[in-house]
């Protein structure tokens, strides 16, 4: 499988980098398998939302088992699977927009609005996988045991509205 490009918008080497796994010189080679998620889950996320709102940058998007353990992720993460990235906007496109972008006109497993200040994500988690598209919608906090993920129900006070 060609190893380049993951889509129009993603390449290969931004999709597979872990500054974790750099450091503690952990692989983060995906599969084929899990390449061909990854090409499904860019295709039907990212790309859209690149499309539209202009440039982005991929925080991350696979995670091997053992990177995910050692970032600390969910046993349950949608990364280790190809089905998730998290993005921020670049050259003046605020993650705001990507959460609302996505909310608006995307079908997708899971939205996370990351750690929002003043309605301003840190980051955007989406997860996609095309067999479980529940449009779950979340805002993560901190909370005193760790990350608190709240039911998101249009509250314009944790995320801004364009």
């Amino acid at each position: 499988m060609e190893k380049t490009k993951i889509s129009e918008f993603v390449s290969y080497t931004e999709a597979t980098h872990s500054n974790t796994a750099v450091a503690k010189k952990l692989s983060n080679e995906p599969t084929d398998a899990i390449v061909a998620v990854m090409q499904t889950t860019a295709k039907n996320v990212f790309d859209p939302i690149r499309k539209a709102l202009g440039p982005l940058r991929v925080n991350c998007f696979y995670r091997a088992p053992e990177v995910n353990k050692a970032v600390g992720g969910s046993r349950t993460s949608q990364h280790v699977k190809g089905e998730a990235i998290d993005i921020s906007g670049l050259g003046g496109v605020k993650n705001s927009q990507i959460f609302n972008f996505i909310r608006a006109n995307l079908q997708f497993t899971q939205l996370i609005a990351e750690f929002p200040v003043k309605g301003e994500p840190a980051w955007v988690h989406v997860g996609y996988d095309p067999k479980n598209l529940k449009n779950e919608i979340l805002i993560a906090t901190k909370g005193k045991m760790g990350t608190v993920y709240i039911p998101y129900a249009g509250n314009a006070s944790l995320i801004n509205k364009d």
